[in-house]
């Protein structure tokens, strides 16, 4: 956001000469059209965030918006931070007194209550780059940086994130009844197996610390976990999301396409390392003939749907109406309980042993903050596919439009009937020039 300043001694005398353009600060802002824009740091008054574009009318209340928050929350269990923050959050703006959004920009706060600065101020971490985190990073970029709690580096500036994915999130729901649920997928070499991504509940996810709705491989992750904190060390693993009745059409091409969008949107929370779409990675191992997802007709919708989903719901970066999943890797923890080389900031090599609370595994909390930035980025590309491609309904004829598409499409009347007649060359005989 750009601001034009004319100034001079004379005040309104000022001459074009003398304008300069003051640029805001950069990198704190996320969306288009359906806008975040957080604030705040660890040790702060408090973290939160602005909302804009938020469409008017829509009933809102605090206590839903509290809910994902309580899920992201600290002191939740032996395996996240001990740091004791209720994370209440606080309407400011944009909400009507009986829970109504007017479409203004939705202000949101939640005030700190339990931060510990002498954690980082009373010992060598004032003055210590602890090895892998931001600290070195933020202080060779601005040439300072808030010590304490490590700032907006600290994964409690996601406190904004999960709170305007809220609002999103009821937002897709009364779209489309739209879902965006998340799991621990994997911790270190241990995988969750035994998940279908087409039925599980938030509340299978939410029925152990792990959030694993894998019971078997839930354990596993658990002994792990607790066998690397209690050496005081730290551990990663692999986060999927799974977004449910997101019908087809979402998305651009080229440099907006839906993936790509995803994966900045998640690639932004603090200690994701890595992003994959669909079978990601796994899908080079496969040929074409293997990894294509087929075309069929739904025998009771008439719809459009793929047998397979490796494509994982999105093609040539726009949705086609499958489950669209996504597995986000998160690094284990920067700050440890165990000593560390490491340098100081004015250059001196000292050993360093990390102090205050922190979590030994990211992922139990990440949770909520993959479904927040993915549930955002969805919204932002319905409100982009209304303006551009629903601003004018489309009147050709039924038998004009491309087949209905998708886990929530319908054809009306049912399958098409009949022979399909082809002209020139048979479907399975195509010829293909393209670069």
């Amino acid at each position: 956001m750009k601001f034009l300043f004319l100034g001079s001694a004379a005040g309104l005398m000022a001459s074009a000469a003398n304008a300069f353009t003051l640029t805001m600060g950069t990198g704190n802002t996320y969306g288009r059209l359906f806008r975040i824009s957080t604030w705040g740091e660890s040790h702060g008054g408090g973290v939160g965030v602005t909302l804009d574009g938020c469409p008017p009318r829509i009933p809102l209340t605090r206590e839903e918006i509290q809910v994902d928050l309580d899920r992201r929350r600290p002191g939740q269990s032996r395996i996240t931070t001990p740091r004791n923050e209720a994370d209440a959050i606080e309407i400011l703006s944009g909400v009507t007194p009986d829970g109504i959004t007017i479409g203004t920009p939705i202000g949101m706060l939640v005030r700190n209550k339990d931060q510990r600065s002498g954690d980082y101020l009373d010992n060598d971490m004032k003055v210590a780059y602890r090895p892998s985190h931001a600290d070195a990073t933020y202080d060779a970029k601005y040439g300072v940086r808030a010590i304490a709690g490590g700032g907006r580096s600290s994964a409690r500036e996601t406190i904004g994130r999960v709170a305007a994915g809220a609002v999103a999130r009821k937002i897709l729901d009364k779209y489309n009844g739209i879902e965006v649920l998340a799991y621990v997928s994997k911790v270190q070499d241990i995988e969750a197996t035994n998940v279908d991504y087409s039925t599980f509940t938030m509340e299978e996810v939410d029925s152990n610390i792990v959030r694993c709705p894998d019971e078997a491989a839930a354990e596993k992750m658990l002994e792990r976990i607790d066998e690397i904190r209690k050496s005081g060390n730290s551990i990663g693993g692999v986060v999927t999301c799974v977004a449910r009745n997101v019908p087809a059409g979402i998305g651009a091409p080229v440099f907006d396409k839906l993936e790509a969008d995803l994966a900045k949107a998640c690639m932004s929370i603090p200690a994701a390392k890595g992003f994959e779409s669909g079978d990601g990675f796994a899908g080079t191992l496969l040929t074409g003939k293997d990894h294509n997802d087929e075309f069929y007709i739904d025998p009771e919708t008439g719809a459009t749907r793929t047998r397979t989903n490796r494509s994982g719901g999105i093609q040539g970066g726009i949705s086609n109406g499958e489950n669209i999943v996504v597995h986000v890797a998160f690094k284990p923890t920067s700050t440890i309980g165990q000593a560390q080389n490491t340098v100081t900031r004015d250059g001196q090599e000292v050993e360093l042993r990390g102090k205050g609370r922190h979590d030994p595994c990211v992922l139990p909390r990440a949770v909520p903050m993959v479904e927040a930035m993915v549930a955002l980025t969805l919204v932002d590309h319905l409100m982009m596919q209304q303006a551009q491609c629903e601003l004018f309904p489309n009147e050709a004829a039924v038998e004009d439009l491309p087949n209905p598409m998708g886990t929530t499409a319908h054809r009306e009347g049912g399958p098409a009937q009949g022979e399909v007649e082809c002209v020139g060359r048979s479907p399975v005989d195509q010829r293909i020039d393209e670069e």
